[in-house]
């Protein structure tokens, strides 16, 4: 045991303590700036999509609409609210980093133990530091009494590491790693008592690294946000000069210039795409809501839509693939090996019960090492109602671990006092030391030992002695210790992860281990997974030799990454986006937070996970589960289907209402779509849009198909080509329906209703025929869709309503028409997507390849 003298340690004096406070700053994390409220409204006042949606808004106000003004300016207080809130809840991963890094600490100040706030430490403070603590700034161990730091936060870790005192020729100073004395600010020591002197405090420290690096990360937008602004925008533009030029034409050519605003507003309103801004908002934050019920939180609301596009999954072991818990998992006693499984009940075999007796008597009764937590959990489960677990007998001392032994010894007393039992556990190598092993029982040892470190395993030795002098020796050494065997411990593997992996693998994602731990460890677990080609493993100091370009291409091949440093993760999570990839990034450690949030879809764990990891992630898994990931990216990839069809079918809807709004002018014909008509279009495309569509199943192959590009559209070349054509063709035949009742003898009046009926008929068919391009409708009709039901419905009655209501014919300058009339109206409007039908049935059967490609292109 090491010789120090606490007493002689006099620590800083208070005045250059203080002066040091000055110079140094508090130790804690600096607060980021923060951007005021009406900083960030003018920020969000700027986008496309809010101008168009002030615009439409103040034009329904104009045109005395109130209600719908009301509406569309509500979307508007929507948009800025969440703004806000997600403004909010980014500064909080830096404010949960300030509040770990900034616990109370026990110093030595002027010769006095003083307690003090963390974030008054200074560099050159000797801290004291006992079993609880939490360490207040980055030090270094001039004393350690069996100290042992749980370093998980920085490391990702569940396994304790032993400290040791400061000597010459220590090797390197990170996180990570047995027989160091470095322990650093965020920590908890689990185990011993120390002091050590502070080398580092507030951005200094490996905690405050982390939280700079954390304060540099930016999200970009997403490639759909941009695309829907860049849509928006150009549409605007384009119907805001096709108002002006029929305000001019219409003034000039008929000399009413109070028609022809009339006429130009009525154009703006019918080319305005306001559906675009408020379908994303509805269909992101409904899909938030649904993900939510899969136990997946989403924080940032633009991970649902790219949810779907994730084309690597990169996860950190510890608590994500593994239940951050250590459980025994095999015995080797008398030199025979036994498996010891999660099914077994937790019966031990009979050939075990006595190293697991002495196991557990090495241990504390009231143990912080995961270790020992793992031989207590047997204990007070069935192997404790045997006679081996001794809850009667005295604890007489400890022989503690140290440098230069790496095990430790408990002395028992039996209930009569006459007898001793001692019981050892460590280091395989320090206890057969301590039992003065020969060559050969050496070597069979080490097989042993080798043999189940391949299997992943921590391993411990346990021996024990008998002891009935009243005198007890001052050193382990001095007992005769027996051999008992070996028990393996390991952190088990979630039972869930293994098939969704394969899950992964079904829908193209590439799965990635990112771990602190070991090499041997990680290619266990890997294994144990279902992990591809999981030989393919880079170290952390193999990494670190790696420049940009080699990292890039190591990257495209390497599954498992061991050993890794904060730093490190996120260098990873930067070369797979440098290569295209979309990457998703799970963890639940401090240490996991800059990659999180650098990566196109961060997810943390709920449960285990800290809250720097939680607020620095798009998405957090409330039940930790690794399923929870595949079905969150199921409902990405459904998402994202459903907004296409949505957005295709505002783009078909919109160039009959658009054309009819147009054409009239400029052939000199009655007016046929006032703002009301527009209004009551709008009251069927809203809806459809955002409940009908957005509640549509997904298609059957949705996890049996590659991710989506990364640069993949909304509109791509054929869709949109495809869209704009079913809009021509019920444009035409709109027209034609209304030139032929105009033709036929029909007053103005009846010819716009038979003419609205036909938009209104084609209007819900295309509805029906956009619920899927690759199923036709009879096929689509069997899927359930009950908003459907409920649009239809009420779309017919208003449709009614407004042809036979007399007060509301005249709102809407309609006449009554005659039966037949109607009738074709009504075929017309359904006949007007019978093509679209017939394409859809030819594709699937045998629509040449170069077609496909051009559609999906």
């Amino acid at each position: 045991m090491q010789v120090f003298e606490i007493d002689s340690v006099k620590g800083l004096p208070e005045h250059e303590a203080a002066d040091r406070l000055r110079k140094e700053g508090y130790n804690e994390l600096p607060a980021a700036k923060k951007r005021s409220v009406s900083r960030i409204i003018l920020d969000v006042a700027r986008e496309p999509m809010f101008i168009l949606l002030v615009a439409a808004g103040s034009i329904y106000f104009i045109l005395g609409d109130i209600q719908e003004g009301l509406i569309l300016l509500s979307f508007v207080l929507v948009i800025i609210g969440i703004t806000v809130y997600q403004e909010q809840k980014t500064e909080r991963a830096l404010d949960a980093l300030r509040s770990l890094s900034s616990p109370r600490a026990l110093v030595i100040r002027d010769g006095e133990h003083r307690r003090i706030p963390g974030r008054e430490v200074v560099t050159g403070d000797m801290l004291i530091l006992s079993e609880g603590d939490r360490v207040p700034a980055d030090a270094v161990l001039l004393y350690s009494n069996n100290i042992a730091v749980d370093e998980s936060l920085l490391t990702g870790e569940s396994v304790p590491v032993r400290k040791v005192a400061w000597k010459e020729g220590i090797g390197e100073d990170r996180p990570g790693g047995d027989g160091l004395p470095w322990v650093w600010s965020g920590t908890m020591v689990v185990q011993g008592r120390g002091v050590a002197e502070v080398r580092s405090t507030g951005i200094r420290t490996e905690m405050g690294k982390i939280g700079m690096t954390l304060g540099e990360v930016e999200r970009s937008d997403t490639h759909l946000k941009q695309e829907i602004s860049g849509i928006v925008l150009t549409i605007a533009l384009v119907g805001l000069a096709l108002c002006i030029l029929i305000v001019v034409v219409y003034g000039i050519t008929r000399l009413n210039w109070i028609e022809g605003l009339l006429a130009g507003v009525t154009l703006a309103m019918a080319i305005l795409p306001e559906e675009f801004p408020v379908v994303l908002t509805i269909f992101l934050a409904l899909g938030a809501w649904r993900i939510s019920r899969k136990n997946v939180l989403t924080r940032q609301i633009p991970a649902v839509e790219i949810l779907g596009a994730a084309t690597v999954l990169c996860v950190d072991k510890t608590g994500t693939l593994t239940e951050n818990r250590m459980s025994v998992k095999k015995f080797s006693a008398g030199g025979v090996p036994c498996d010891f499984p999660s099914d077994s009940g937790g019966r031990v075999p009979e050939s075990c019960h006595t190293l697991m007796e002495f196991g557990i008597l090495a241990s504390k009764k009231d143990p912080f090492d995961p270790m020992e937590k793992a031989l207590k959990k047997i204990a007070d489960g069935e192997f404790g109602t045997t006679d081996h677990v001794h809850r009667n007998w005295e604890l007489v001392i400890e022989y503690p671990l140290s440098p230069e032994l790496l095990a430790m010894s408990n002395v028992w007393m039996s209930p009569d006092g006459t007898d001793y039992v001692i019981a050892a556990k460590g280091a395989p190598e320090a206890v057969a030391d301590l039992c003065h092993l020969d060559v050969s029982s050496m070597k069979d040892l080490t097989v042993q030992v080798d043999a189940m470190a391949a299997e992943g395993l921590r391993v411990l030795g346990v021996a024990k002695a008998a002891f009935t002098r009243t005198r007890l020796p001052a050193n382990q050494h001095d007992f005769v210790f027996e051999f008992l065997g070996l028990i393996g411990f390991a952190d088990p593997v979630r039972p869930d992860v293994p098939q969704a992996v394969r899950e992964c693998y079904d829908a193209g994602i590439r799965v990635i281990m990112i771990t602190g731990d070991y090499a041997l460890t990680a290619l266990n677990i890997a294994r144990q997974i279902g992990l591809k080609d999981p030989e393919k493993c880079i170290t952390g100091p193999e990494l670190e030799e790696l420049d940009g370009e080699a990292l890039k291409a190591r990257v495209g091949s390497a599954n498992v990454f061991a050993r890794t440093v904060p730093r490190q993760k996120l260098r990873i999570v930067d070369a797979l986006k440098e290569n295209g990839e979309v990457v998703a990034m799970t963890g639940d450690g401090v240490n996991d937070a800059p990659a999180l949030k650098s990566a196109d879809i961060g997810i943390a764990m709920g449960r285990r996970g800290t809250d720097v990891a939680r607020e620095s992630a798009s998405l957090v898994l409330l039940d930790d589960a690794f399923s929870s990931i595949v079905a969150a990216v199921r409902l990405g990839r459904r998402i994202f289907d459903n907004l296409k069809k949505a957005v295709s079918y505002i783009l078909s809807i919109h160039v009959p209402i658009a054309g009819m709004s147009l054409l009239p002018v400029l052939f000199d014909l009655p007016l046929v779509l006032l703002p009301v008509h527009i209004v009551f279009l709008e009251l069927i495309i809203d809806p459809a849009c955002s409940i009908v569509f957005e509640a549509e199943p997904e298609e059957s192959d949705v996890m049996n198909r590659p991710p989506r590009k990364k640069t993949e559209v909304l509109f791509t070349r054929g869709a949109a080509f495809l869209s704009v054509i079913q809009g021509m063709v019920v444009l035409g035949i709109v027209l034609l329906v209304y030139s032929a009742a105009l033709s036929g003898g029909l007053v103005a009046t009846q010819a716009r209703a038979l003419a609205f009926t036909t938009i209104v008929i084609s209007n819900l068919m295309l509805i029906l025929t956009n619920r899927s391009w690759t199923r036709t409708l009879v096929s689509t009709m069997r899927t359930p869709n009950t908003s459907l039901a409920w649009v239809f419905a009420g779309t017919l009655v208003a449709l009614f309503l407004v042809l036979y209501v007399p007060g509301l014919q005249d709102l809407f300058l309609f006449s009554p028409v005659p039966a037949m009339a109607l009738a074709i109206a009504i075929g017309a409007g359904v006949a007007s997507i019978i093509w679209f039908e017939l394409f859809k049935y030819l594709k699937s059967r045998r629509l040449p390849a170069h077609l496909h490609d051009f559609i999906d292109d």
